[in-house]
């Protein structure tokens, strides 16, 4: 690699370090916050839901092109689910910040099985933002083997994470 590419791949990096200190602390602090409006966000779950599903059938699609080795709509659908979890992402954000926090109502088995889905979404979902960033940026910057090195790795978790946010809507729909 030149040193021109090193030193992009590395402000890149910087750059998606940055951003998930800045999401995950935002996340973290929209909890403690509440910011007041006349706005009704109550839709914004629904939204989000579908945000979230269209970005796994994205997923899957951009999958399956990559096996058909059609390099250029792969890199259009990945790009497309990046754009569609950073929507999702502002609109979580903006929902959490005005809206009173819904609590899940069930009991018994099912209260286990929401509350293991939910545990596990939060954990990856936080932890997964900087590695799916990292694998974008080794495909932007031609870094073709490191990208499908580090893509094995980080499509199986991001899939999940959008998966299990539809799933957990529609267990606290109900509440909502």
């Amino acid at each position: 690699m030149r040193n021109s590419q090193k030193h992009r791949e590395k402000i890149l990096n910087r750059l998606a370090i940055g951003v998930s200190v800045v999401v995950f602390v935002t996340v973290v602090m929209m909890r403690r916050i509440k910011i007041e409006t006349s706005i009704d966000f109550s839709i914004l779950p629904a939204v989000n839901a579908t945000i979230n599903t269209v970005t796994t059938l994205l997923l899957l699609l951009g999958l399956w092109q990559i096996k058909q080795k059609n390099i250029s709509s792969h890199r259009r659908v990945m790009s497309l689910a990046i754009i569609l979890s950073s929507l999702f992402l502002v609109s979580y954000v903006v929902y959490h910040l005005t809206t009173p926090e819904t609590k899940f109502g069930g009991d018994g088995l099912v209260r286990i099985l929401y509350l293991i889905l939910l545990g596990t979404h939060i954990i990856l979902a936080g932890a997964i933002l900087p590695f799916i960033l990292f694998t974008y940026i080794r495909a932007i910057t031609g870094q073709y083997e490191r990208h499908k090195k580090l893509a094995r790795r980080v499509f199986p978790l991001w899939l999940y994470v959008a998966i299990t946010g539809p799933v957990i809507y529609f267990m606290l729909r109900p509440y909502y």
